[in-house]
């Protein structure tokens, strides 16, 4: 089926919302599915060093993506789900995919538009600094929160998805045929995943609908959307001046300083007053849809873009006002430093001048600037007309696109208004925009252009994926798992 043959009014109601006795199912069922079969096999999972590929060379050789790929894949097999199939897809020399493939509901057309539902298995690395008595292989339940690396980013997705189908079937809703897909390389930026949609893509068909659990909001009061993703570009540049390094007192003012000439190449590409990117190429105006979205939430949460990091006593944001920092956060480009080399700790520095400064460069790019542009105009500023002819070299370029969600259709957005009466009690759903990237969304919005996508999850600004003591918020996914439920249900009546 055409995704264009998705009905575009809002005139179908869905099997869940006309009777009490349904919603009470359906959210039974979650409830019980949860705390009896998914957090036991959760807490497992989180048990795996299952850390993504990017972090792991010998990945295929210590095994820990295959363990996790095979924990998820036996308990979805062991799913209740009349006529589903489950089973670990492999490409050569590939991390591997777990799909699951559950058939359409009885009534439904044949060829109607097939939803996918996305998640990850692979996680960060442990990092050191956990608190008294967690740790990163530790599953330990703490009140509502479950600790410990890739429970929250995103070990509970799979699980969430296949529940949702379960409690939708028990409460007699509908639902189109669904792929329940899990990737393993996510956390290194989804090299392999190309790879599978394309060898993949006559199986998987045409899909109409894409959610996505690897996101989250800023709270645990509503259903959050994110809209946008930022794009990224990043560079290593090491600056040469000599050969070897030299006294200082013999060498400083005679051969310039490799941090200050690294200084004046960054000048030409940053305000460093500001933090204005001044390079045009990096750039990309922000939709209406978009800065209407950013202004409402600046009115719902004032002060949360700053709240939501651990600022010095003293220090201030970048801007006071609410929507510029979610603009600057969103869809204005940004240089971060994040690493460097030549610079010895400050025990251990002599009185040198050294022969070189490397730092690498992260740019992250407005969800609509093009990467690769993007990267030509930085390498190039960095290596014309280099002052006092130093010598520069770059190396480990990398690039990323960014995503802006197409509109939301009318039957998603009042499926949305609906569930968020329904299961949140009335707090309303929001969008966000989030400033990392995520690049399989890319992949996903080129392979599925006519898709609607749901980015969510049960994530929020103190979940602490990627650092230390990350933990799921429970109760928020399962309420997330019951809106996959109805918007299932949703789709399937609009078709």
């Amino acid at each position: 089926m055409d995704n264009a043959q998705v009905r575009t009014t809002d005139d179908s109601l869905g099997e869940l919302r006309t009777t009490d006795d349904s919603l009470r199912k359906l959210r039974s069922t979650v409830e019980r599915t949860w705390d009896a079969e998914i957090l036991p096999s959760l807490s497992e999972l989180v048990k795996i060093p299952a850390v993504s590929v990017v972090f792991d060379a010998k990945w295929a050789e210590h095994g820990h993506l295959d363990a996790a790929a095979e924990h998820v894949r036996a308990w979805l097999a062991a799913r209740a789900i009349p006529g589903a199939t489950v089973e670990i897809l492999r490409l050569p020399e590939r991390t591997p995919v777990v799909l699951m493939d559950v058939p359409a509901s009885d009534g439904m057309p044949e060829d109607g538009g097939t939803v996918l539902l996305y998640g990850h298995l692979d996680k960060q690395p442990p990092v050191g600094g956990w608190g008294e008595g967690l740790g990163p292989w530790t599953p330990v339940i703490r009140g509502d929160r479950l600790y410990g690396r890739g429970a929250a980013d995103d070990g509970y997705s799979g699980y969430s998805a296949s529940a949702a189908i379960e409690a939708l079937q028990a409460a007699g809703g509908k639902h189109a045929r669904c792929l329940v897909l899990l990737e393993l390389s996510e956390e290194s930026g989804s090299p392999d995943l190309d790879a599978y949609l394309e060898a993949y893509r006559e199986r998987l068909g045409d899909i109409s609908l894409v959610v996505c659990l690897d996101s989250g909001g800023q709270d645990y009061e509503r259903l959050w959307l994110t809209t946008s993703l930022r794009g990224l570009v990043s560079t290593t540049v090491t600056v040469h001046v000599m050969d070897a390094g030299q006294h200082s007192g013999s060498a400083s003012g005679i051969v310039p300083s490799s941090f200050r000439i690294m200084r004046q190449l960054l000048d030409r590409i940053e305000d460093a007053r500001t933090g204005e990117i001044l390079l045009p190429e990096l750039h990309g105006p922000i939709p209406p849809e978009r800065d209407a979205e950013m202004k409402a939430l600046a009115d719902l949460a004032p002060g949360a873009a700053k709240a939501a990091f651990p600022l010095v006593d003293g220090m201030s944001a970048a801007s006071d006002d609410d929507y510029e920092l979610m603009a600057n956060n969103s869809w204005r480009p940004t240089l971060s430093i994040i690493g460097a080399a030549g610079l010895p700790l400050p025990e251990d520095a002599g009185n040198v001048l050294r022969p070189f400064t490397t730092l690498k460069l992260s740019f992250r790019l407005p969800p609509t600037a093009d990467p690769k542009t993007a990267l030509a105009a930085v390498e190039r500023v960095l290596t014309t007309d280099v002052p006092y002819g130093a010598k520069v070299t770059l190396s480990a370029p990398e690039e990323g696109p960014g995503w802006n969600a197409p509109p939301i259709a009318p039957w998603l957005r009042s499926a949305l208004d609906s569930l968020s009466e329904t299961v949140f009690a009335g707090s309303q759903w929001q969008t966000m925009r989030l400033g990392g990237s995520i690049p399989f969304m890319g992949s996903l919005a080129e392979a599925y252009p006519k898709a609607q996508f749901v980015v969510t999850g049960a994530l929020a600004n103190d979940s602490n994926p990627h650092v230390p003591d990350e933990w799921l918020h429970i109760p928020q996914a399962k309420r997330v798992t019951e809106s996959v439920a109805h918007l299932l249900d949703a789709h399937a009546s609009a078709l």
